[in-house]
């Protein structure tokens, strides 16, 4: 392979690499934070919150969640309808709930 054409396709990936961080790091980011929030003590972990509230959204098919500072916003289907259900991250409390 000759060498200008070896140098195009590693300088095509590292640019390639360079642009997929920040995409990387923004999918990580409500990950990151509940992480950094439980391990600090301040909140409760997903799976606690999770093992909480499943066993309360039978018959609905749960999304995944998201985490938005104190807040766990979790998603379910039911019937054709999305619900939501946000929990408070730090006791564990329901805070809310839409799209019954």
């Amino acid at each position: 392979m000759p060498m200008n054409r070896m140098m195009r396709i590693v300088s095509i990936a590292l640019v390639a690499l360079a642009l997929a961080a920040p995409a990387t790091a923004q999918r990580r980011g409500d990950q990151y934070r509940a992480y950094e929030a439980h391990q600090s003590g301040r909140v409760l972990s997903l799976r606690e919150i999770e093992d909480r509230i499943l066993p309360r959204m039978r018959g609905s098919t749960y999304l995944g969640p998201e985490f938005d500072g104190g807040v766990y916003r979790l998603k379910f289907m039911r019937s054709g309808s999305v619900i939501w259900v946000d929990v408070d991250a730090r006791t564990g409390a329901v805070i809310g709930r839409s799209g019954y």
